[in-house]
């Protein structure tokens, strides 16, 4: 399975509101709930309204359309990483599943994935 490697810096922020979220430059997820907004956008995109910033994250993207059938791709990198103690934060989308790292544990993650069989380019 290919992992593609996303360029740049994330931040995981809360937001009062969605007002001074720039969704159309870049890769950005957003969560509306009944506790909180949430936000996760590249660190120069961090919205002034943001409450909470916590910067420093990387991102992989597993590649390709995966099928709702398929079972335990998302757990077996979480797996992966786990076991080198490197903590993830995952969001799911209709096509894929990204996982982001700290940006000090993204190089050895990595390696952990290549060393289990993962192109991760």
């Amino acid at each position: 399975m290919n992992i593609h490697i996303i360029d740049g810096e994330f931040a995981v922020c809360k937001v009062r509101d969605f007002s001074e979220t720039d969704f159309e430059n870049g890769l950005v997820f957003a969560a509306n709930t009944d506790e909180e907004k949430s936000l996760v956008c590249p660190i120069e995109r961090v919205p002034k309204n943001a409450t909470h910033a916590d910067h420093g994250w990387r991102a992989f993207r597993i590649c390709g359309v995966l099928d709702f059938s398929l079972i335990g791709i998302l757990a077996d990198i979480a797996d992966i990483l786990a076991k080198n103690k490197i903590g993830i934060f995952a969001v799911s989308t209709y096509n894929t599943d990204y996982i982001f790292t700290k940006t000090e544990n993204f190089d050895r993650a990595v390696t952990a994935l290549r060393d289990k069989g993962y192109a991760v380019c």
